[in-house]
């Protein structure tokens, strides 16, 4: 036998060099997923949490303009205001009226901040008007800053009843002051004749309010308004606001170009990459959008890669230094076990791996089985030897039985003792039967006439002290059956069912098609079984013990189950002093045998 060779090396090479390819690996591929998986939940929290900081604003904006549009509410629903914009409409003490009009709009215009003026335009197309930013009683400081003409407008908000909101035209400048206005407007309503055209009423805001309402500006992010048709309502710092910056059937592309464009101009956020969220608002018609920087969360998470890195290489290092270590050691136990296996490769059989506690707990185990295994072959050796001599007779013995049993059968017809070789006769064929091929397949026939030969024997031995009844349908005769199946059962009920009753003992079996299924059914009134008993062989349970009924039993059901499998079932009714009956199910294949 060849000599085996170890090379403790280069065991120990190959394992760290496959701990270092295998952890490698899957470490900087769980490195590249975290990273991205990472990066995409922040991404995530971070488009979540402005998502929720914009439908916030939008909810805020709506109660700050609200609030504004119950000073609106309050102009143009006033009795007094609908009395004075009637007589100037009627051209009746028109100056006066004018006087008191504005003196009515200057004692609702410091309920709120950031009102800068309130002005009402009558259906005869008079402008009266409190301006915080003028004290002109001709002029106000923003009607020449939007697009629309005092016409123009009139005809907007005058056409419903809806509150109309105007946004910034140009920057309003006067003297040091300097401000964006957006206006609310509604058509006065007189309610003893709601469909009379009187006049609007249009309420001037800063447009800082709406700056304070998205007050959100950061280093890594700001918030900005945009209309429906693209005109920028609110926006710190820059100087398109009151400008349509965007087509009305603009794409998301092109909006998110403009939008990027549009604080880059303002300066507050670093130049590079950008990313934009919006809500829409229905009350208003408004889009609120906040552009965010991610350098910040790009250099958080390089930050956080590198010290990924960093942990990593300590681990693997620290893993590495361990490992070499422990495989040295390994190495070691396995050559001393390589050593022993190569002695018994040799033929010695009684070389052994002495104990080693100090070796892995899994080389020890194959040491232990290495020694158990030498065990069982050293006895496997010896008995191989007495069983080649136990084959040899074997071959001798059937032949030796047959002829003898044929040679005492001819002295009984020389004697005139039919009747013993008759039993004679029977009994070498059901001894040829049971010996040739015992695990083979005969048709139901063949297994029937050996069962009629055996209970014969049975019979005559016990002297005809039972009867026996075999009814097999004749349609199944052609069926297949494995040999020796139902004898135990029958030797059962002969030898023990009957042992202690009196009277006449009756057998029968039978045997017939059911469906897709072979039924026997084996029947004695003997003494019967305890109930336990018979539960317990019907649940597959048998209980350890020298009895051979116990154990013919169980290794007849035990073979129908091996053969037939769950297809197959087998189930006992017995009740102590009234006899038992098997009753078996056996398949039948849909050619005609069974399987």
């Amino acid at each position: 036998m060849r000599d085996f060779s170890f090379d403790r090396k280069s065991i120990k090479t190959r394992l760290i060099t496959a701990f270092i390819v295998t952890s490698l690996i899957p470490v900087i591929l769980v490195n590249i997923l975290s990273y991205y998986n990472t990066s995409k939940l922040v991404q995530q929290n971070v488009e979540s949490m402005t998502r929720a900081n914009l439908e916030q604003t939008k909810v805020s904006l709506d109660v700050w303009l609200d609030s504004y549009k119950d000073i609106l509410f309050q102009v143009y629903t006033d009795d007094y205001i609908v009395e004075l914009v009637d007589k100037i409409n009627a051209g009746e003490d028109v100056a006066n009226s004018r006087r008191l009009l504005r003196a009515t709009l200057r004692g609702l215009f410091y309920t709120k901040d950031y009102v800068k003026s309130i002005s009402v335009i009558t259906e005869s197309g008079e402008l009266v008007f409190y301006d915080q930013l003028t004290a002109s009683t001709t002029k106000t400081s923003w009607m020449d800053s939007i697009s629309m003409s005092q016409e123009e407008l009139y005809a907007a908000i005058s056409g419903d009843n809806k509150t109309h909101l105007i946004p910034p035209g140009d920057e309003v400048v006067f003297g040091s002051n300097s401000c964006y206005l957006f206006h609310i407007g509604h058509r006065i309503i007189d309610y003893r004749k709601v469909g009379k055209q009187c006049g609007v009423v249009l309420v001037s805001i800063d447009e800082r309010l709406l700056e304070e309402i998205c007050a959100s500006n950061t280093e890594s992010g700001m918030s900005f308004i945009v209309d429906e048709r693209g005109y920028l309502i609110s926006c710190t710092g820059s100087e398109k606001v009151g400008c349509q910056i965007l087509p009305p059937d603009a794409d998301e592309e092109e909006k998110q170009s403009v939008y990027q464009e549009v604080v880059r101009e303002t300066g507050l956020l670093n130049a590079g990459e950008l990313s934009y969220y919006s809500v829409y608002d229905e009350k208003t018609g408004w889009n609120i959008i906040r552009v965010t920087g991610q350098e910040e969360l790009i250099r958080g998470m390089h930050q956080q890669q590198r010290l990924l890195f960093i942990i990593i290489a300590v681990s693997l290092t620290a893993v590495l230094l361990i490992m070499t270590s422990q495989v040295t050691h390994m190495s070691g136990a396995i050559k001393g076990v390589v050593k022993v296996m190569g002695k018994a490769g040799k033929g010695d059989m009684d070389v052994r791996v002495p104990p080693d506690k100090s070796r892995p707990t899994e080389i020890e185990t194959i040491a232990e089985e290495f020694n158990l295994m030498m065990d069982k072959l050293k006895k496997s050796v010896e008995q191989q030897k007495n069983a080649e001599i136990a084959a040899l007779e074997a071959q001798i013995n059937p032949h030796f039985l047959y002829n003898t049993l044929d040679t005492i059968n001819w002295m009984a017809i020389d004697r005139d003792e039919y009747e013993i070789s008759n039993m004679i006769a029977t009994l070498a064929h059901i001894l040829q039967y049971g010996i040739s091929d015992s695990n083979g397949v005969v048709t139901i026939r063949d297994e029937v006439d050996w069962l009629r030969q055996y209970i014969f024997l049975q019979q005559t031995k016990l002297k005809n002290s039972f009867d026996c009844h075999i009814n097999v349908e004749p349609e199944i005769m052609g069926l297949s059956i494995h040999k020796l199946l139902l004898q135990p059962f029958i030797e059962n009920a002969i030898l023990h069912g009957f042992e202690g009753v009196e009277g006449t003992h009756r057998l029968s079996v039978d045997m017939g098609r059911e469906e897709t299924c072979i039924r026997i059914c084996i029947r004695d009134n003997g003494c019967g079984m305890p109930e336990e008993m018979v539960q317990e062989i019907n649940a597959g349970v048998f209980r350890s013990t020298d009895d051979k009924n116990h154990i013919g039993m169980e290794n007849a059901i035990t073979r129908i189950c091996m053969y037939y499998g769950e297809k197959a079932d087998v189930q006992i009714d017995s009740r102590p002093g009234e006899g038992t009956a098997v009753l078996i199910r056996i398949p039948v294949t849909e050619d005609g045998g069974n399987v």
